[in-house]
């Protein structure tokens, strides 16, 4: 929910990719599953998204990678910056499919039924959005092509828009004409 990347954006992230010290991610791939097999391959954008960590997730992810490097060293295996960040237990890619079944089985038993992974998506572009973030900040953060996509999928999480818009107007008018009439006052 924190960032709004896609499943398979998520499952590719590796360490490399952040720079926890400076706060960023770098979203550069995507794991895609085939009917044989998995796969790496480009965002759904064709390039990388440069992407601030909120603090919290910096805090999580520090300490996410202490952790994975002890569970490393207790299975003799090496971690280094090409690990995921998010491996599947056996330390390797996860399947999508897989990641997803876990997901719901781990949002189940929290009591939040019906809660789809893409859903955090959603949710992180909302709340962006309700916050006033502009939606062109919201589109970059989540990769699509353009603007028109972010708000198509989005407007109905800004009633009142076109309120605030007239008001905003409206306001503007009555001020510039106030100052009219007491210029001409004078």
């Amino acid at each position: 929910m924190a960032l709004g990347t896609r499943r398979g954006e998520t499952l590719a992230v590796r360490w490399v990719d952040l720079d926890l010290e400076a706060g960023i991610v770098s979203i550069r791939r995507s794991i895609e599953q085939t009917k044989d097999s998995l796969r790496f391959k480009e965002t759904k954008g064709k390039g990388a998204r440069i992407l601030p960590l909120p603090g919290l997730l910096v805090e999580a992810l520090k300490s996410h990678e202490t952790e994975q490097k002890e569970q490393a060293a207790t299975l003799g295996r090496e971690h280094n910056s090409g690990c995921l960040v998010f491996p599947n237990d056996g330390g390797g890619i996860w399947r999508p499919d897989n990641f997803t079944s876990a997901f719901v089985t781990l949002t189940e038993k929290s009591g939040l039924k019906g809660v789809r992974f893409h859903d955090l998506r959603h949710s992180h572009a909302s709340q962006l959005l309700r916050q006033g973030v502009h939606p062109k900040i919201v589109q970059e953060r989540l990769g699509h092509s353009g603007i028109a996509v972010t708000m198509d999928i989005y407007s109905h999480v800004l009633p009142g828009m076109q309120e605030q818009a007239a008001q905003g107007f409206d306001d503007a008018l009555r001020s510039a004409i106030k100052k009219i009439s007491t210029t001409r006052a004078q």
